[in-house]
Formats: structure tokens, sequence, C-alpha cells
């Protein structure tokens, strides 16, 4: 069985708040969250709503290349 034709695809979606204004200098970093998504449902770049500890709200994370 080929690996590169399954439907579920690992993503990483990054906080587009914390990388456009620069990383604050009390933070250590950039918000990352790891999950899923079904790349025939939804071929385009994934963007969702999550918490980001370094901006201490809700943001939106997006889609970034591995």
């Amino acid at each position: 069985m080929a690996k590169g034709k399954d439907a579920r695809v690992r993503v990483i979606l990054e906080c587009t708040s914390c990388v456009r204004n620069g990383v604050n200098k009390q933070s250590t970093g950039i918000s990352r969250y790891i999950t899923q998504k079904n790349r025939h449902n939804t071929p385009s770049r994934l963007e969702l709503r999550k918490f980001c500890p370094y901006c201490f709200k809700h943001t939106i994370h997006g889609e970034i290349k591995k």
C-alpha cells in the first residue's frame, strides 16, 4: 500500500498573530498545535481559532508547511 494516498494527513497549526507581530519579549516561542485533516474534503489550508498561551487570547492558527 502506498503511504502517499492516505486521506487523513497530519498538519501543524501556527499562531498567525505571533508570527505577524514578532514574539513578545516576555514570551518564549510561538504557539503550535498538531491536528489531522481529510485531504479530500479540505484541500485548502486549514485555519482554526485556538488559544495562544503567548498572546493570552484566542487567535487564528493557520496551517504551515512541514
